[in-house]
């Protein structure tokens, strides 16, 4: 699909920062998956069982479609384990994924192959052979899912939990508001979208990295991201219609004055980080100089 040139110097390009706007960081990182194309090699795969399968008697057909159906379910599970592990190693802070989805895809393909085995030879030893050769290949192809939690230690797992309900609900007012922003047709709104939301992702970096903070910026959370949510969707839908220059600006204003709010926080969670790193500190400080009386 064609898209508008959008550049520094296009009608709608991006202006610049004014004087005294807290500027945006810059947008997340794409996570990099690496191996998919092994997944999509792995889906072409069914079709060595599929197609075959129509030529054979009715038994010999239905394992065939079984085994077919059971590869393309591997390599569903193993592309969506591959995306799950990059997450993971991305962020400093991760809970492992609640699916391994990795194991269930090696166990597939190995419950495929041994379909195939049975076709082949029967029942005998050799489907239980095949089995394993196929769940040991597809480990040595894309590894194993995360067993563990990353940078998890001392955090409280109910609080982690209450963290990650939140920024769920957060990510999708994100979603909802990058989805609603297309009706607009307009590229320079559709950036403006990207920067709050960079914005917004660098609070919910923070919030993983120290659950605690979840009671202080809760608000900005939920109020806040639904405040901008519901602007942006009469925007968008305001704007198809008018082309209102100054509707466009009244919006970008609203975002900007959330930017410093969400800037204001994050410093401010920061801050208060430091002031329980400094009394901890304090205070062992003070133990050692007891003990060494």
């Amino acid at each position: 699909m064609a898209q508008r040139y959008g550049g520094k110097y296009s009608p709608q390009g991006a202006r610049p920062a004014q004087p005294g706007q807290t500027p945006a960081p810059p947008p997340e990182p794409k996570v990099r998956v690496t191996g998919r194309w092994r997944a999509n090699v792995l889906f072409l795969s069914a079709f060595a069982f599929l197609f075959p399968a129509f030529g054979k008697a009715p038994d010999a057909m239905l394992l065939g479609l079984c085994a077919g159906g059971l590869l393309i379910l591997s390599a569903w599970l193993s592309r969506e384990g591959l995306r799950a592990r990059a997450e993971w190693t991305a962020r400093r802070v991760a809970r492992r994924p609640a699916i391994p989805r990795l194991l269930f895809g090696a166990a597939t393909t190995g419950a495929a192959l041994a379909l195939g085995g049975l076709i082949a030879h029967g029942l005998s030893i050799i489907p239980a052979f095949y089995a394993l050769a196929g769940a040991a290949l597809h480990y040595g192809a894309f590894g194993m899912d995360p067993m563990r939690d990353k940078g998890m230690e001392g955090v409280d797992a109910f609080q982690s939990d209450r963290v990650a309900r939140v920024l769920a609900e957060a990510e999708a007012s994100l979603a909802a508001m990058k989805d609603a922003i297309l009706r607009a047709s307009d590229r320079r709104a559709e950036g403006r979208v990207d920067q709050f939301a960079a914005r917004a992702r660098a609070l919910f970096r923070q919030i993983e990295a120290d659950p605690g903070d979840l009671t202080a910026a809760r608000k900005y959370l939920t109020v806040y991201l639904t405040g901008a949510k519901d602007a942006t969707v009469k925007f968008a839908d305001h704007y198809a219609q008018t082309k209102d220059a100054q509707a466009r600006d009244d919006w970008e204003a609203l975002l900007t004055d959330l930017e410093t709010t969400f800037a204001d926080r994050s410093k401010a969670l920061l801050a208060n980080d430091r002031t329980d790193l400094d009394i901890e500190i304090s205070v062992l400080r003070d133990r050692l100089k007891m003990e060494n009386r």
